[in-house]
């Protein structure tokens, strides 16, 4: 009687009889290399499909950006509270929030030097800083560096130097600068263009900028 049902292969582990040409083993093979492949080829494939939202960590279900953010923060002394993106950079924030454009945007990589502002009286690049990090925190542009009409003495030093060309880097050149007088750095010529080698002029104005602040370090007595 026979034991299996009609329809039904039976596969053994014993080899394929082969006949005198050798094509049934090869044939065999050939099949169960294709098997192999496309079944790994569907492993590698669901591997990859996007994880169900329901199927994601806590954390990660946590992390959505966009989300809205109440900022409060004093730029150039006057308070300011905004409902900002949480991915407004600074530089944005300034610029298209409260129409202070001294900041440029230059590279947008924090490669250039045009967006300096300082903040809690340390420069930074506002093009890569987030405006939720300066909550509750000082920040001053080169809108509020001068005393009313009065320039300040890193400004006058600018002009009376003619460390600027086209003036695009300028706001920039001259937040950097005034942080370096006060950082100690402004020593010597070497350590001047040591200390602001994060801020280009395309002009090539940077023989004026050294002098410039060579001169402002000896009014601002941090020389």
């Amino acid at each position: 009687m026979d034991r299996h049902p009609k329809g039904c292969e039976m596969h053994s582990d014993a080899p394929d009889q082969l006949d005198a040409s050798g094509k049934a083993a090869s044939s065999n093979i050939e099949v169960s290399r294709r098997v192999a492949l496309t079944a790994g080829s569907a492993i590698l494939a669901a591997a990859a499909l996007p994880t169900p939202s329901s199927a994601q960590t806590p954390a990660a279900a946590r992390a959505v950006f966009g989300q809205s953010f109440a900022l409060s923060t004093n730029v150039n002394g006057v308070d300011v509270e905004a409902e900002i993106d949480t991915r407004t950079s600074l530089l944005d924030l300034l610029r298209e929030r409260l129409a202070l454009t001294g900041a440029k945007k230059g590279c947008d990589h924090g490669q250039c030097g045009a967006c300096a502002v300082h903040v809690d009286g340390r420069r930074v690049a506002s093009c890569l800083t987030l405006a939720a990090k300066v909550h509750d925190r000082k920040v001053l542009t080169i809108e509020g560096v001068s005393d009313g009409d009065r320039l300040h003495p890193m400004q006058q030093a600018f002009v009376e130097h003619d460390a600027l060309q086209c003036g695009y880097c300028t706001p920039g050149q001259i937040m950097s600068a005034i942080a370096c007088v006060r950082e100690g750095n402004a020593t010597s010529k070497e350590r001047i263009r040591e200390y602001m080698s994060g801020n280009i002029c395309r002009c090539g104005a940077y023989k004026g900028i050294v002098a410039a602040i060579e001169d402002a370090a000896a009014k601002m007595g941090r020389s």
